[in-house]
């Protein structure tokens, strides 16, 4: 069986990493369409190394012979468009925060629950979590399955890719007035972002948390479980690509940290790479390109009853996004019956 996918979105940073994975992990495809807004038409982006695939517009698109929509292009436009593509039986996969919330669409992660897939025909669309939630409970599903969590504490280190191109020309171009002694004023950001961090993504909500806070706490109850506590400060910080993490987790029973570290090397999609020494631990720089969430500086909490303490991190672009959205695909060709409109 071989599919017919679009890429919708498929310019932007997200979007181009999908049509990537798709090529790198051989998808069943019959035909990919790269599509965008009106003023991208014509464009060329890359499927696998030798495809070139010349962008399409959006707007005028008839979804009703296409099998599979993976989307990124932005909340206002899926809250348009997702819906169309799904009444036209298209099943769409949505890199956005625009349904993540909604009860009746399944907010998902292959590794964690993959379970919510069972009914996907309801709506026809499924959510793609929060880049951030995503990494950190890739590396906590193992644990709470042995020893339920009770509460988490969470600190992000997030890239500026995770705020698109325009994010990362900022971090560049303010890097590079600064060694030529000039000053480039914020435009993406509140503050320089260069040689700097800032304790601010997304907007202010009335408790004084922000938006990307709220997510990370939201969907870990929708995903995980509804009873866990979660405290989550994000931060950006001066990194192109790849979003780290502090975790303090508290148990409701005993896991140790040699316990945690076992059942971790073991876990599907998570890469333990924690040795007491110095370079022992995985930063941003080394999970760029890979699909793995990495977990390092794992070790006992002592100021709780059952604590542990651990580094998480994970290249956004790909396991944060793309590469969990093409991972949904796949579990829906192998494991829900997912069948091409038409037989080839």
């Amino acid at each position: 069986m071989s599919y017919k996918v679009a890429v919708v979105g498929a310019t932007g940073n997200v979007g181009r990493e999908i049509l990537d994975i798709l090529a790198d992990r051989r998808f069943p495809v019959r035909e990919v369409v790269a599509l965008a807004s009106r003023s991208s038409i014509g464009k060329e982006v890359s499927f696998g190394d030798e495809d070139i695939l010349l962008v399409k517009a959006l707007d005028d698109y008839d979804f009703s012979d296409t099998d599979i929509a993976l989307f990124s292009p932005g909340s206002a436009i899926s809250k348009i468009f997702a819906p169309k593509a799904a009444a036209a039986g298209c099943v769409v996969i949505d890199n956005t925060s625009q349904f993540r919330m909604d009860p009746t669409i399944p907010l998902v992660i292959p590794e964690v629950n993959p379970e919510a897939l069972k009914d996907f025909r309801k709506t026809n669309i499924i959510a793609n979590p929060n880049c951030s939630t995503m990494q950190m409970l890739v590396a906590l599903k193992p644990l709470h399955d042995v020893a339920k969590i009770k509460r988490i504490v969470v600190s992000t280190y997030q890239s500026v890719s995770g705020a698109g191109k325009d994010a990362m020309d900022e971090l560049f171009d303010q890097t590079k007035a600064l060694f030529m002694n000039e000053q480039k004023a914020p435009n993406k950001f509140t503050k320089r972002i260069a040689f700097n961090v800032i304790p601010h993504i997304d907007v202010f909500l009335d408790d004084g948390s922000t938006k990307e806070e709220s997510k990370m706490v939201n969907e870990t109850k929708k995903i995980l479980d509804p009873n866990i506590a979660v405290s989550a400060t994000c931060v950006r910080v001066p990194v192109f690509v790849g979003h780290s993490e502090s975790i303090n987790i508290e148990f409701e029973s005993p896991m140790s940290a040699d316990e945690a570290r076992e059942i971790l090397t073991e876990a599907e999609g998570v890469m333990m790479y924690d040795e007491r020494k110095d370079g022992g631990y995985c930063t941003p720089l080394e999970c760029v390109g890979e699909d793995g969430v990495f977990v390092s500086r794992l070790r006992n909490d002592p100021t709780v009853k059952h604590g542990l303490s651990m580094w998480v991190v994970s290249d956004n672009l790909r396991k944060g996004a793309a590469l969990n959205a093409v991972q949904i695909a796949e579990h829906l060709i192998r494991h829900c019956g997912l069948a091409p409109k038409k037989s080839h």
